[in-house]
């Protein structure tokens, strides 16, 4: 399989994507933020979708980080100071946002092949520009979880302490879901808006299941990932190749992903039964 460039390219990128979701998927378990993050995974829909008929593929990236930080800004304004609950802002923002990407989508005559694009990503037409965008942009997100780490687990744990300590809730919360944003556009070219939530919530929330130190979890989802994404590319490449059936790469990596989980489901729960005895 390696010796083919192009899925030397796509494992190169989904290493990358492994490298920041592992770490991000934690603080949006710690702050229960998988709807927050569904939301953005969704509302980049109508920036990749401008930015590919501005500029074709390349535009995408440009399109995605427009819109992710829009997302971003809005959903924190919305929510602070309690004014709007999160789930009802994270709603109308989803819903809005995701019904003009298929509104402009709608408008090109083909229709089809490029809303399958833009929802379930082609991970196997990486290019080296793309790989180099993703690096720099997997540099900042590390830089801004490293600084930040340490306030967002104070608000997450104990949001009135953080605020006695001085610190700002909003601006918190904007920082996080600005770095979500940042992940999403990171991975929206490879996988999809569809699939992005999946390396978002599944590394974390497979992690936890033999672990609760936050760090461990980071590099226990940082290391599922990358397995899963070599094990989602083997198999989407096997199945083409040896047995003619069509099984596209980042569907197979979301679901090997997602098997790591239920592996280590009934392992978390006897872990837990030998703690309560």
């Amino acid at each position: 399989m390696l010796e083919a460039p192009f899925m030397v390219r796509a494992l190169a990128e989904l290493a990358l994507l492994a490298l920041i979701c592992g770490p991000v998927s934690v603080f949006v378990f710690a702050r229960r933020l998988s709807f927050v993050a569904d939301a953005l995974t969704h509302t980049v829909f109508p920036g990749v979708v401008v930015g590919f008929v501005a500029a074709g593929t390349e535009g995408i990236f440009g399109g995605a980080m427009v819109a992710g930080v829009l997302t971003a800004v809005v959903l924190t304004l919305l929510t602070r100071g309690g004014r709007l609950s999160d789930d009802a802002a994270t709603a109308v923002v989803l819903t809005a946002m995701f019904s003009v990407g298929v509104a402009l989508v709608s408008r090109r005559s083909s229709y089809t092949s490029d809303l399958t694009t833009f929802l379930f990503g082609r991970i196997l037409t990486v290019t080296d520009r793309q790989l180099a965008e993703t690096a720099v942009l997997a540099v900042v997100i590390l830089l801004l979880v490293a600084v930040g780490a340490r306030a967002w687990l104070f608000r997450a744990f104990d949001p009135a302490g953080s605020t006695a300590a001085g610190y700002r809730g909003t601006l918190l919360d904007l920082w996080l879901n600005l770095v979500i944003a940042l992940v999403v556009v990171a991975a929206v070219r490879a996988v999809g808006t569809v699939l992005v939530i999946a390396l978002l919530v599944v590394p974390a929330a497979a992690a936890r299941t033999v672990t609760a130190r936050l760090p461990a979890m980071a590099l226990l989802g940082t290391a599922l990932t990358l397995l899963a994404g070599y094990a989602g590319l083997w198999v989407s490449w096997t199945a083409s190749i040896e047995y003619g059936v069509r099984l596209t790469s980042a569907t197979a990596v979301v679901l090997a992903l997602v098997l790591a989980y239920a592996v280590l489901l009934p392992v978390g729960r006897l872990r837990a039964r030998r703690w309560s005895r």
